[in-house]
């Protein structure tokens, strides 16, 4: 019973039953990232979205899925041998709230108190 409601309401943790309806009616599936993500398109490619596998984080799209998605490309990674860049990092979470989260060098929450920055100006003296 909870799923069903879940599936009604609950858009960021998964598809909607709206979601699965037109994914059902009018979605091809074109191929699956490393952490799950399931792509889809229309008939005519001109709609192109993902069902999350769990909480929905647009971040956690990989580069090349990314790029399929934004119509940058139209080859999707799954019908390519697609590789990353040298530059292009793994997804990292966002963090924000939590203790992994960043604190730049001054802040009060910073847990290294000696990280003390250069002020931005120089007081004048005559």
């Amino acid at each position: 019973m909870w799923n069903f409601i879940k599936q009604l309401f609950i858009w960021w943790d998964g598809q909607t039953m709206g979601g699965r309806f037109f994914t059902w009616r009018h979605g091809e599936f074109v191929g699956e990232d490393e952490a799950g993500n399931k792509y889809y398109k229309n008939a005519d490619s001109s709609k192109r979205w993902v069902v999350y596998n769990g909480y929905a984080e647009a971040s956690a799209v990989p580069p090349g899925w990314h790029g399929w998605m934004h119509h940058r490309v139209d080859t999707p990674p799954s019908e390519e041998n697609y590789t990353a860049h040298v530059w292009e990092a793994p997804h990292k979470p966002n963090m924000t709230g939590t203790s992994g989260a960043y604190h730049p060098p001054g802040s009060i929450l910073n847990p290294d108190p000696k990280a003390a920055t250069k002020p931005d100006y120089e007081a004048w003296t005559p």
